[in-house]
């Protein structure tokens, strides 16, 4: 690996004239700084979240991986990135590499190690959904006010759990509860979310662009529920659209994951489950009333998983175009 990174060090140093460290910088694979921030933020039950009231919250301390894509003093633009029910992995770290070579620093968010977790995907119940949210709120804090962040520039980019968790921050109801930063993003890219969710007032979203990407062949977060979610929020006359890479499976961006569809063993999916947030800020089994569990029925284990490199190149240039257009000045 070494020996590779150093020959696209030298070719790339040989036609653009620059030194092999500068070349590496400009690939996105070494940034002139990485800063590691302590995030404060708490670990909540959903209702708690979603009636806006942390009494008896436990106070956690996370943390983020700011990687800083330019040297010098100016203000970046940064994307927040939060990882889904298996922990950070390979595609945030594509992620990373592939905005810092574009100019753009990357905030990379853990929620769970300093929780005591390291994955959720085979036992959901371990955290409530809703904690990501949170994250991402608080690490606007830490963004608004670090001397080499645009704050006018910052995405939301979150995946599978996470991309629930940045599709959902956008709701203006959330956003007034817990967004404590005074920062709003310019733009919400939830790539293949979550959308089994029936939030109240989820057609009340912040004034910004919603952009969600989905997989055609996705198993474990179908695309079906999301398609459902931005037609509404179309109807409602928001800034919302979908992009559905067909055949992609889940994970589809993650380089080092299966190049065939593969199960995950014992990861649990909703893809057949409907929850509904009650006005109490209970979340229940919108078939039966009664409050959700990951025990109901309609929760099914064993979903697929699967990496494909020219849905990862497209994804990457769909994205590039939504963060060039939200980020105009």
């Amino acid at each position: 690996m070494r020996r590779m990174l150093a020959a696209v060090a030298w070719a790339l140093a040989a036609a653009h004239g620059a030194t092999a460290a500068e070349a590496l910088s400009k690939a996105g694979i070494y940034p002139p700084r990485f800063e590691i921030h302590p995030i404060q933020s708490l670990t909540l039950t959903d209702e708690q979240f979603l009636s806006g009231q942390a009494d008896g919250a436990r106070a956690v301390t996370v943390a983020g991986v700011l990687r800083i894509a330019k040297a010098g003093k100016d203000r970046l633009p940064t994307v927040v990135l939060m990882h889904g029910s298996g922990g950070i992995g390979g595609n945030i770290a594509f992620w990373e590499r592939a905005l810092n070579a574009r100019g753009i620093s990357t905030f990379a968010i853990d929620g769970f190690t300093g929780r005591g977790l390291t994955v959720v995907n085979t036992n959901q119940a371990l955290l409530s959904r809703t904690n990501l949210i949170l994250d991402i709120y608080r690490a606007l804090g830490v963004l608004a006010n670090h001397p080499r962040v645009d704050p006018a520039r910052v995405a939301v980019m979150g995946f599978s759990r996470g991309g629930q968790a940045a599709l959902y921050a956008s709701l203006a109801r959330f956003d007034r509860a817990w967004n404590r930063s005074g920062l709003t993003p310019a733009i919400y890219l939830p790539v293949y979310p979550d959308c089994s969710i029936t939030f109240q007032a989820d057609t009340d979203l912040v004034a910004r662009p919603v952009r969600i990407l989905a997989a055609g062949a996705d198993d474990y977060n179908p695309a079906g529920p999301c398609l459902a979610y931005a037609a509404r929020l179309r109807e409602a006359g928001l800034d919302a659209a979908i992009t559905v890479f067909p055949g992609g499976q889940h994970v589809f961006d993650n380089p080092v994951g299966p190049r065939e569809p593969t199960v995950s063993p014992g990861a649990q999916t909703v893809r057949n489950c409907s929850i509904r947030e009650e006005p109490e800020g209970r979340l229940v089994n919108a078939r039966t009333g009664e409050p959700f569990s990951y025990s109901d029925p309609c929760v099914e284990t064993g979903p697929h998983i699967g990496s494909d490199d020219a849905l990862r190149e497209a994804a990457l240039a769909a994205v590039a175009e939504e963060l060039k257009s939200a980020f105009r000045p």
